[in-house]
């Protein structure tokens, strides 16, 4: 196939959203919907507009649509993310009540299993199969919502998950994949351009939501086990960054008998924050820890049983150690 249509894929998208950000932070900021500063978890110098979720959004459906054929798990993929879509933007516009968010969650993922978008593990029954793709895409959808506390983090980590994603698709032969991770890629590639440090725009409820979900689905339906069953774990590495802070702020939350859903300033940023890191270093250390983690995941893919479970064995000890390394921040001085 002709990478002409990937390449306009995303190009379309990232000019699309560099052209189309700007004006939505402008009407944010007219109609009032800005991000305050509070002192505690947000920080930041000066309101901030957050509808920068619906500028992915079009660039994305732009980017994506007109080159490639909208078949009927395509079409779940979208029904279900332009759900997730409006679910953040009602929230964005005065906060949802947490069940009605859950529920709205639980019907677009509903929408894309049962267009057969699944995890496809062989030796995985149904019984398994279906519950374990329901819990990971409803928690990718609410993981890059989780990372979404620092200019440019969420945004940035996507991208580079998108990259992994595209060169595992492509390999694979999976087109309608890669030609919406590059999409998906070019679309958030323009919008970073805004939304890093110092941030103009943010992502919103909206966005966060439906990158998460997006790449939840885009994640779940690669082809990762050619050569050996260890590398069906490669798409929980390539979407590590995300995972590990959910996982880690749940934890820490339990650990101290608050409930996991109550915002505290545990994430691992905020952590490295105290640690006297600036925003810069912090997002950059993150964007680093995606790319190691991306790139462990492809040696997984296409290396040996035996190097895939070398790889795995010394992510998880060095992810082990950094979680015990982030506890030991005292977040309270």
């Amino acid at each position: 196939m002709t990478p002409v249509p990937f390449v306009l894929s995303f190009s379309v998208a990232f000019g699309v959203s560099l052209a189309l950000t700007p004006w939505v932070a402008k009407t944010a900021r007219t109609i009032g919907m800005v991000d305050h500063p509070d002192g505690a978890l947000k920080k930041h110098d000066q309101p901030v507009a957050y509808l920068g979720g619906l500028a992915v959004f079009v660039a994305f459906l732009i980017g994506f649509s007109p080159f490639y054929e909208l078949n009927s798990q395509v079409l779940a993929i979208m029904l279900g993310g332009t759900l997730v879509v409006l679910l953040g933007f009602l929230d964005d516009l005065g906060n949802l009540r947490p069940a009605t968010k859950f529920l709205g969650q639980v019907l677009a993922v509903v929408i894309v299993m049962k267009a057969g978008v699944t995890i496809q593990i062989v030796f995985l029954p149904p019984v398994i199969a279906y519950p374990l793709s329901f819990l990971w895409l409803i928690g990718m959808t609410n993981a890059f919502n989780i990372i979404d506390i620092m200019d440019g983090l969420s945004t940035g980590v996507a991208v580079i998950a998108c990259l992994f994603l595209t060169i595992v698709a492509l390999s694979s032969g999976q087109m309608g994949v890669a030609h919406m991770t590059l999409a998906l890629m070019g679309a958030l590639a323009g919008f970073l351009r805004y939304n890093h440090y110092p941030a103009s725009i943010y992502l919103g409820d909206a966005g966060s939501l439906f990158i998460g979900f997006m790449l939840g689905a885009l994640g779940m339906v690669g082809i990762y086990a050619r050569n050996n069953p260890v590398a069906v774990l490669a798409p929980v590495l390539i979407l590590g960054v995300p995972i590990f802070d959910t996982l880690f702020v749940m934890t820490i939350r339990w650990m101290r008998g608050h409930s996991p859903f109550r915002g505290s300033p545990d994430h691992f940023a905020l952590r490295l924050r105290k640690w006297k890191l600036t925003v810069r270093q912090t997002v950059g250390l993150s964007y680093l820890a995606s790319l190691i983690l991306g790139s462990s995941a492809l040696v997984m893919v296409y290396g040996t049983e035996r190097t895939a479970l070398a790889v795995l064995l010394v992510v998880s000890t060095s992810l082990l150690l950094s979680t015990l390394w982030l506890k030991s921040i005292n977040m309270d001085l």
